[in-house]
C-alpha cells in the first residue's frame, strides 16, 4: 500500500475527522442543490442560453464562476457567499482607517465576536443591494428567444420575492458556511466558494474535448494541459513560499526555571496579500464596463469599451497588471504591521542578529518585506492576465482558460492547502502520518 492511500485510510480510522469530513460533504451537497433551484416567476432556459452566449468573459460570466453557475441558473443561491466576502473586505478595511474597527481588532473574543456581528449586517445590506440589482437585469433583459422575465410575471411582486428570497439565500448559505468552520473541516465560507469553482470544472473539460472532437492536434491539448500542472504547481510553490527571518530570545530566569534563550523565525510569506489584489484591481477594472453601459450610443465611448476597456486587448491587461501590483504592496501594509512586530518582540525580549530592537527591527522587516513582495506581486499580475491570454492566443475555450490563473486558481490552491493543513493536524495530533514524508504542510494563514 503507498503512503498516500494509507494517509487516506487513516483518516477514516478516526472517528471525530470522519464525522468533519462527512458534515462537511452533506453541507457542500445542500449547497449544490441550492444552486439548481431556479427563482420563481424566471425562465432558466433563456437565461441560461442568453448566459451561454454573452455571459463567458464579462462580469456576469465571472460572477457566475464563483456560485458555480448559480446565476445562470436563476437559482435561489444565485448571489452566492459574495456579498459576505465583500461585506468582510469592507470590515477589514475600516479596520486600517477607522480607530474603533481598530479597537474592536485588539478586544479579542468580544471585539471578534462584535466585528462577525457587523460583517452579517453588512452582508445582508449588500446582498439586497445586489438583488435589487439583478432583479432590474432580469426584468429589463430581452434575448432573441424571449423575456428572461415573462410580462405577465413582472411587478412589484416579482421584484419583492425575488430580492427575499436571494437575500435569504445568502444569508443561509453564509450560516452554512460557519457551520462547516464550527463542525466540519476546513473554513466553510471558502469551501463554498471552492466547490463552486471547482462544479464547473468538468464541463470546461467537455468543452475542450469537443475541440478535439471538431479537428484539434491532441498533442497541443497535451501541452495545454502540461503547461496547466505547471502553472498550479508555480501557484503552490509562490503560496507556500516564506522569507523566514531568525529571532533570538534572551534568557530569563523565573524563580528556578529559565526561559527564553531559543531562536525562532518570524515567516515572511512572498504572496502576503492572497487573492485580495486581484479582487481589488477586478472591482476597478468594472467600473468602466458599468459606466459605458450608461452611453451605448456614444463613438468615443465604443472606441474606449472596444480598444481600450475590452476584456481581451493589451491595453486592459497592462492596466491591470499594474494595479495588481498596486494593490499588493497596499494590501500587505494593511495585513502586516512590522512595528507592531517589532515591538512585540522587544517586549518578549527578542532581537533579531545583529538589527537593534525597536525602530532598527521595524525597518529592517519592513526592507525584507518590501523586497519580496516585488516578485510575488508580479507573479500575480501575470497569473491574473494569463486567462486571457489563453483564450485569445491559446485556443482554449473561456471557460477552461479560468483555471489558468486569476482569482480562481488562486482561490482553488489557497483552500485545497487549508484544508490539508487541518487534515494533517489531526492526523499528526493522533500519530498518524501525515500528507508530507517531511516538514509540514502550510496554509495561507
Amino acid at each position: 500500500m503507498s503512503k498516500l492511500s494509507e494517509t487516506f485510510t487513516n483518516i477514516f480510522k478516526i472517528q471525530e475527522l470522519r464525522e468533519r469530513i462527512f458534515f462537511t460533504a452533506a453541507i457542500l451537497i445542500i449547497v449544490r442543490l441550492g444552486s439548481h433551484i431556479t427563482l420563481p416567476g424566471v425562465d432558466a432556459r433563456v437565461l441560461a442560453d442568453y448566459m451561454r452566449k454573452s455571459g463567458e468573459g464579462t462580469l456576469f460570466g465571472l460572477y457566475d464562476l464563483f456560485v458555480g453557475g448559480a446565476f445562470s441558473n436563476a437559482a435561489v443561491f444565485a448571489l452566492g457567499i459574495m456579498p459576505y466576502i465583500s461585506s468582510s473586505i469592507v470590515i477589514q478595511l475600516l479596520g486600517a482607517v477607522v480607530p474603533y474597527f481598530q479597537k474592536l481588532q485588539k478586544e479579542g473574543e468580544d471585539g471578534r465576536k462584535k466585528i462577525t456581528q457587523y460583517t452579517r449586517y453588512g452582508t445582508v445590506l449588500i446582498s439586497f443591494l445586489q438583488a435589487s440589482g439583478v432583479v432590474i437585469k432580469l426584468e429589463s433583459t430581452v434575448t432573441p428567444s424571449g423575456a428572461i422575465v415573462p410580462a405577465a410575471v413582472a411587478g412589484f411582486g416579482f421584484a419583492l420575492s425575488t430580492i427575499v428570497v436571494l437575500t435569504a439565500g445568502t444569508i443561509f448559505m453564509m450560516w452554512l458556511g460557519e457551520q462547516i468552520t464550527e463542525r466540519g473541516i476546513g473554513n466553510g465560507i471558502s469551501l463554498i466558494i471552492f466547490i463552486g469553482i471547482i462544479a464547473r470544472f468538468p464541463t470546461s473539460l467537455l468543452d475542450e474535448y469537443q475541440l478535439i472532437l471538431a479537428g484539434r492536434n491532441i498533442i497541443i491539448e497535451m501541452v495545454i494541459l502540461a503547461m496547466m500542472g505547471f502553472i498550479v504547481a508555480g501557484v503552490v510553490l509562490v503560496t507556500q513560499g516564506t522569507r523566514r527571518i531568525p529571532v533570538q530570545y534572551a534568557k530569563r530566569v523565573i524563580g528556578r526555571k529559565v526561559y527564553g534563550g531559543v531562536t525562532q523565525y518570524i515567516p515572511l510569506r512572498v504572496n502576503t496579500a492572497g487573492v485580495m489584489p486581484i479582487i481589488f484591481a477586478q472591482a476597478i477594472m468594472f467600473v468602466p464596463q458599468i459606466v459605458f453601459q450608461f452611453f451605448p450610443d456614444s463613438e468615443f465611448v465604443d472606441m474606449l469599451n472596444r480598444d481600450w476597456f475590452s476584456y481581451d486587448s493589451w491595453t486592459y491587461s497592462i492596466i491591470y497588471a499594474l494595479m495588481i501590483v498596486f494593490f499588493t504592496y497596499f494590501y500587505t501594509a494593511i495585513a502586516f504591521n512590522p512595528k507592531d512586530v517589532a515591538d512585540n518582540m522587544k517586549k518578549q525580549g527578542g532581537f533579531i542578529p545583529g538589527i537593534r530592537p525597536g525602530t532598527h527591527t521595524a525597518e529592517f522587516v519592513d526592507n525584507i518585506l518590501t523586497k519580496i513582495t516585488l516578485p510575488g506581486s508580479i507573479f500575480l499580475a501575470i497569473i491574473a492576465i494569463l486567462p486571457t491570454m489563453m483564450s485569445k492566443y491559446g485556443g482554449v475555450t473561456p471557460g477552461f482558460a479560468q483555471f489558468f490563473g486569476g482569482t480562481s486558481l488562486l482561490i482553488v490552491v489557497g483552500v485545497a492547502l487549508d484544508t490539508l493543513q487541518q487534515v494533517e493536524s489531526h492526523l499528526l495530533m493522533r500519530h498518524y502520518d501525515g500528507f508530507m514524508k517531511s516538514g509540514k504542510l502550510r496554509g495561507r494563514r
